[in-house]
């Protein structure tokens, strides 16, 4: 399949997710969700990985790979989900998803901090805009 098609799949399913999440934390802490949410999807991912033999390759991930990869679950699949849950149980969803979508700037200061990647025209063009988009939907 075409890099663009999954793109458009993922923004679907993105799109989807928090009016999902909006219903689901009605009555519940936002706590409590995310570890129901991540246990479906633990479960759901085990099974995927040994139905395709992938479970070995699991030892093939040297260390330096499972830290980053720890570091990436606990900075967005565990603290990043649970403050938005806590925004999205209390905040409107059309608002609380533009405004953690603004994610990239914090991934553009980060990137050329610690990847060395630069900081272009466009991209703070980019950044600007972004930050801009997140205001107007406030206003």
């Amino acid at each position: 399949m075409n890099y663009l098609v999954f793109a458009l799949l993922a923004a679907l399913m993105f799109g989807l997710a928090p009016v999902f999440s909006k219903m689901g934390l009605e009555g519940v802490n936002p706590g409590i969700a995310l570890t129901i949410r991540t246990s479906v999807i633990t479960m759901v991912m085990l099974v995927w990985v040994m139905l395709s033999g992938g479970l070995d390759a699991l030892s093939d991930v040297d260390p330096r790979g499972w830290f980053f990869l720890a570091l990436d679950g606990i900075s967005a699949a565990l603290l990043g989900q649970l403050f938005y849950y806590y925004a999205l149980k209390s905040g409107e969803a059309s608002i609380v998803v533009p405004v953690v979508a603004a994610f990239p700037v914090f991934t553009l200061i980060v990137a050329a901090f610690l990847l060395g990647e630069r900081v272009t025209v466009a991209k703070a063009i980019g950044l600007l805009m972004v930050v801009g988009g997140v205001v107007l939907i406030r206003i």
